[in-house]
């Protein structure tokens, strides 16, 4: 199996292949290795480079194709060849709703589901105390945090946004570093405080700002704007047509710039640290808008290159990891008789 996985074209072929492409290990022409075996008619080997190329597992110079490989193998030089699950599962195929019960019904048919507690009874355990009682504020935000796939359609206030984007992704002081210098202190732990994370967003419906697709800037606190006018179908397109997106008021699309990170840590582990740190943003970002009384929700159902393109990122140097969302939560339905009773106390 040859893979390019940049492209995430993956093609079966012959262990000629591999000599081929080891052949061309710098830029040379097709020609040259008609020359270097002389054993194979010169169309057949045409026919073979051909193949490649079209598979992309060989790349003509001076095209975008051999541009972006050029740039990944920069970039993230220190990161390969493991950083490749990056970009191996970008733009990966997923299920529409509907057809999750018909699949479930499968799943559970060819096997029974994992147990839902972990537990060992060989081992001997200790009885714990009753936790604290859940009655302080964190404690209220903890437990109301949910996931909101429906809203009261009304707008977001614009400082419940301000709020939200400077306590997930604003900076909180400068800790100064004997290293490296200044670096920034924010809400959620990044590996050596390199804080990767930027975040675009979507105004569907807030209030006093106008629709459009902007970027944070942390160290201005404001909203840059990359585009003006309605959000609804394109947060829709590229979130995989989910509803619930649609009906929010604010889509954030949640990136890393990776030299940050990569400057200091040339590890390939520290790809797992930037993910590890995104979903720090993330849980931040929902009890922050819980707190502000907001209904957030998160989804990972998203086309990466497309996105990408939108925001105006490289997909190498920045690129897409996540998309979290809010709107105003909607309010519970109170049947008659309740309402009756309500009046009457």
């Amino acid at each position: 199996m040859f893979e390019n996985f940049v492209t995430r074209i993956a093609v079966s072929a012959d262990p000629i292949a591999l000599t081929i492409l080891s052949f061309f290990d710098d830029w040379r022409r097709g020609a040259a290795l008609a020359d270097a075996w002389p054993g194979y008619s010169r169309s057949s080997v045409a026919r073979a480079v051909r193949q490649l190329v079209r598979h992309t597992l060989l790349v003509e110079e001076g095209t975008p194709t051999a541009s972006l490989c050029h740039s990944v193998a920069e970039v993230w030089r220190d990161w390969l060849p493991h950083g490749a699950f990056h970009f191996g599962t970008k733009d990966a195929p997923f299920v529409p709703p509907s057809r999750w019960p018909r699949m479930a019904r499968a799943f559970l048919a060819a096997g029974r589901q994992p147990a839902l507690y972990t537990r060992n009874p060989r081992l001997p355990s200790v009885k714990l105390p009753p936790a604290r009682r859940g009655d302080g504020e964190f404690a209220q935000v903890l437990l109301r945090r949910k996931t909101h796939r429906e809203f009261s359609g009304e707008g977001v206030p614009l400082n419940a946004l301000a709020s939200l984007l400077h306590y997930t992704w604003g900076a909180m002081g400068i800790i100064d570093s004997p290293n490296f210098g200044p670096l920034l202190h924010k809400t959620s732990p990044s590996g050596g405080a390199r804080h990767p994370g930027e975040v675009y967003i979507a105004a569907l419906n807030v209030k006093g700002l106008a629709q459009g697709l902007y970027h944070y800037s942390v160290k201005d606190h404001a909203l840059e704007r990359i585009r003006r006018g309605p959000m609804r179908d394109v947060v829709m397109r590229y979130t995989l047509r989910q509803t619930h997106v649609g009906n929010a008021c604010v889509v954030c699309f949640m990136t890393a710039f990776l030299p940050r990170t990569m400057f200091k840590y040339r590890s390939p582990r520290a790809y797992r640290i930037v993910t590890l740190e995104t979903g720090h943003l993330a849980q931040t970002f929902c009890l922050v808008a819980t707190w502000l009384g907001l209904a957030p929700f998160t989804t990972a159902a998203v086309h990466d290159t497309a996105t990408e393109r939108a925001l105006g990122i490289d997909g190498v140097n920045e690129t897409l990891m996540y998309v979290v969302g809010v709107g105003m939560p909607k309010r519970p339905r109170v049947s008659a008789a309740r309402r009756a009773t309500r009046g009457r106390r």
